[in-house]
């Protein structure tokens, strides 16, 4: 597939007339659908802001790429648009963004398309293409000048067809480049390495961990030959291959923007050496990055995969409340069966599964997939131990570590039973060490620290009560999604595991009112927003009845200073009205098609999310100064 089938007149804006990120991602938008390209808009934008809110796809150079692979797309495509004047988007430079490629993949389709895309972002690592681009007259050169940097492109790989040799005494150095889509970065960096080692005269291979697989595979031969090894990733690899090498580690964009550093750092193996047990925190330049730390990683992991347990668990049982609060229990004059066997699937069967998933994927991101039997077992013995939640964090971690400790320990055998270590060693030794500090351990404390902090939070008095709310309602607002945001949802799950509704009802009515606000406020204050943020803003309406916080984070994006604080006082507000009025909340997820089986008056909880909304309305209304059209 050629980059021009995915590319055309049709999308192709030279003229783009937003001056801000969040204009210029509606302007692609709108144009993509325009051309066809899109079977759901709001959907693709919402994927392209996910992407966003990972981590900024202005990586510098005057270049954007914002991606989505998704399947609001209904066929491949990219569509540009150029800013001579150029604009900020959040550059790892700091400056001005004036060529933009919005990649738009579909998934479900071969992988063709995604290594077109993916060559496109190589292409761009060229800076007489990119001026080109820049001064082109008209769509039709656009499309002549990619068409020739393909030809060339072709003709090039012919010529340097063949293996990768390695002299006998020749330094090598290796690196691995991923990113979390796989789309875009994950070339560029790998691109920009190569470049740039060549200019040094150094020897080096790239591997790819894109969306189209691993390409230029690492093989054991040139780990063991080489020199250092770079890993630019945003996203779990396989490193354990990498034992005893010295090792540089560091996010994915720090390789399309220091290259030479990092190059020469490894010829120099400043880097660490690497061991399962001791995850190295890579060069010098990698602590004046902006990395998660190694628990929050762990802890996203577990998160991330447990949620889809949490909303289809907690929206069944919430659909059983229908047919009556207690239907589901047949002793109960209001049971039903239908009830009965969505409260069995949601509530027994997905919640259940819950902390052990939680803490399968906590232990496999330390110790990768020997740590994930462990896990699951321990985070099965602490629900089934009443440790809950809070059991299921611990088992987590301590599978992940006691595994870790296995391979340090058992890294004395000969090389003829590493196939045994994974299948029978690990899993045997995790799992009974693990099991046995969760139940002679574990599980006692914490069950009767869940019981404390239980009894605490249902016997506060109000006025400690409505603090806590007050908390819980603005961390869903600070981040917006983010690790703040994220805690408060966690705690709120946990209370829920716990058997006290009330906080996550402050927590969902917190991360209601961003979106629903800022939709009041474009409606109302119609003069103090762009036509693109209007058009946003209804969008916003259905994202913050729907419980998406993360609808509010264009607006946050683009006026941080006046927006936050607007959005985190009144989802304070609406966290505090939640537990003045004593609502509590057995689903976690579902927005306002749960509010009706809500514990307490439905209404007063409704009202609570309305004043909120309300209250940041308000304060957007009245800080932000009327647009310029």
């Amino acid at each position: 597939m050629k980059i021009t089938e995915l590319i055309t007149k049709e999308t192709i804006k030279l003229h783009l007339e937003s001056k801000e990120k969040a204009d210029v991602i509606d302007e692609l938008v709108q144009k993509l659908d325009e051309a066809g390209k899109l079977n759901n808009r709001k959907a693709y934008k919402e994927a392209i802001m996910a992407r966003e809110s990972q981590s900024t796809t202005g990586i510098g150079e005057g270049i954007a790429i914002p991606h989505a692979k998704t399947a609001a797309v209904q066929s491949p495509a990219i569509a540009f648009g150029r800013s001579v004047d150029g604009l900020d988007y959040d550059s790892l430079d700091g400056q001005p963004s004036k060529l933009f490629f919005m990649i738009a993949a579909s998934e479900g389709a071969n992988n063709e398309h995604l290594e077109t895309l993916s060559k496109l972002s190589t292409f761009l690592m060229d800076m007489k293409f990119r001026e080109g681009l820049l001064h082109a007259k008209d769509e039709d050169e656009i499309i002549a000048m990619i068409n020739e940097k393909e030809e060339a492109e072709e003709a090039g790989k012919e010529k340097d067809a063949g293996p990768f040799e390695i002299e006998k005494d020749q330094p090598l150095l290796l690196a691995v480049t991923a990113c979390p889509t796989g789309i875009a970065h994950t070339y560029m960096a790998a691109d920009s390495l190569k470049a740039k080692a060549a200019e040094l005269g150094m020897l080096l291979k790239v591997e790819t961990n894109g969306s189209s697989g691993v390409k230029n595979k690492i093989t054991s031969t040139e780990i063991e030959r080489a020199t250092a090894i770079i890993v630019a990733a945003d996203k779990q690899v396989e490193m354990e291959r990498f034992s005893g090498k010295t090792l540089i580690q560091v996010p994915v964009a720090q390789a399309i923007r220091n290259p030479e550093s990092l190059l020469k750092d490894a010829a120099a193996k400043k880097g660490t050496v690497y061991n399962p047990g001791n995850r190295p925190s890579g060069s010098e330049n990698e602590g004046q990055t902006k990395q998660k730390s190694a628990f929050y990683r762990h802890l996203m992991n577990g998160v991330s995969n447990m949620l889809p347990f949490v909303v289809g668990g907690g929206i069944l049982i919430a659909i059983s409340f229908m047919f009556g609060i207690h239907s589901a229990d047949p002793k109960d004059p209001s049971y039903n069966q239908f009830a009965a066997a969505l409260d069995t699937i949601g509530g027994k069967t997905a919640f259940a599964l819950m902390v052990a998933v939680l803490a399968g994927f906590i232990a496999r991101s330390i110790a990768d997939s020997p740590g994930f039997a462990p896990g699951m077992v321990g985070g099965f013995l602490a629900s089934t131990g009443q440790s809950g939640f809070l059991g299921g964090l611990i088992a987590g971690f301590l599978a992940g570590y006691i595994v870790l400790g296995l391979k340090r320990l058992l890294a004395w055998l000969p090389t003829s039973l590493e196939g045994i270590k994974p299948v029978l060693l690990y899993p045997v030794f995790g799992i009974l060490l693990t099991g046995l500090i969760m139940i002679f351990v574990i599980n006692g404390p914490v069950h009767a620290l869940n019981v404390a902090l239980s009894d605490w939070l249902q016997g506060l008095g109000k006025g400690n009560a409505i603090l806590v709310g007050l908390l819980l309602g603005g961390m869903m607002a600070i981040d917006m999604g983010g690790p703040i945001n994220k805690a408060a949802f966690t705690f709120g799950i946990a209370m829920i595991d716990a058997g006290n509704f009330a906080p996550h009802a402050a927590i969902m009515a917190g991360g209601m009112v961003p979106p629903l606000g800022l939709a009041i406020a474009t409606t109302i204050f119609k003069n103090k927003f762009t036509k693109q943020e209007r058009e946003a803003g209804k969008t916003c309406y259905v994202m913050g009845l729907s419980f998406i916080t993360e609808g509010a984070i264009p607006f946050a994006a683009a006026d941080p200073g006046r927006v936050i604080p607007s959005i985190v006082a009144g989802s304070a507000t609406a966290g505090a009205l939640t537990m003045l009025f004593g609502i509590g909340l057995r689903a976690p997820h579902g927005g306002v098609f749960v509010i009706p089986f809500v514990e307490g008056n439905p209404l007063l909880y409704g009202l609570a999310i309305l004043i909120g909304a309300i209250v940041t309305a308000v304060l957007v209304g009245f800080w932000k100064k009327p647009v310029q059209q």
